[in-house]
């Protein structure tokens, strides 16, 4: 990997968990060399104690100022454009939702069974994850289609890489120093970066 793709700064966000963003995160981070946060563990403090947006834009902005990262999850209400402004890629994961909801629900099932520690001492319950209004799975369902409905126009005009499918997100990371290195002269760059005279010609403008 050259010099350009390991000094830059990458978002990774998703439509709804269960889509991976953590684990292409951690992978992209180590192909570019590049510190990898999780904002779910700064966000969640023993016995899930919540930050509050002062504290969670206290702790993030050291990592948002320095040259190189990769930053998992959105907290836009909490954090706004912060993380987008500084930027120089986001990498939108949104699969579809017959993909995403099986891999959560084994995933919920797996943490629950095996008690699992998340981020300072949390461990995921069936209870929570399928029980309430604020639920794991209703949050997700709620959020996958609100995403798909503002992020188009909250990232329009910014570098992107829109990964609908398994397959793009394969594609992505087998070539990601090639997509990176594009983002310096390109405001969006198509989900199969890997082979750029293969490029979809759809881009984040055009939504879900």
């Amino acid at each position: 990997m050259g010099p350009q793709s390991r000094a830059c700064r990458v978002w990774v966000i998703a439509s709804a968990s269960g889509n991976g963003k953590t684990t292409l995160g951690r992978a992209l981070a180590q192909q570019l060399g590049v510190p990898f946060v999780e904002l779910d563990a700064l966000v969640h403090g023993p016995g899930w104690a919540e930050a509050s947006d002062t504290e969670l834009r206290a702790r993030i902005a050291p990592v948002v100022a320095s040259a190189g990262w990769v930053i998992d999850g959105s907290y836009e209400r909490k954090l706004g454009d912060l993380v987008l402004d500084a930027a120089d890629l986001v990498v939108w994961l949104d699969l579809s939702m017959w993909i995403w909801l099986p891999r959560l629900a084994r995933r919920t099932w797996r943490r629950a069974r095996r008690r699992e520690e998340l981020w300072n001492g949390n461990r995921e319950s069936l209870r929570n994850a399928v029980i309430g209004w604020d639920s794991l799975f209703v949050y997700a369902l709620r959020s996958h289609f609100r995403r798909r409905r503002e992020l188009p126009d909250r990232l329009a005009g910014r570098p992107v890489i829109w990964l609908r499918s398994p397959a793009e997100v394969e594609r992505f990371l087998q070539g990601a120093g090639w997509a990176i290195a594009q983002t310096k002269n390109s405001p969006v760059v198509p989900a199969d970066a890997r082979q750029p005279s293969r490029a979809s010609s759809r881009s984040s403008h055009s939504g879900s």
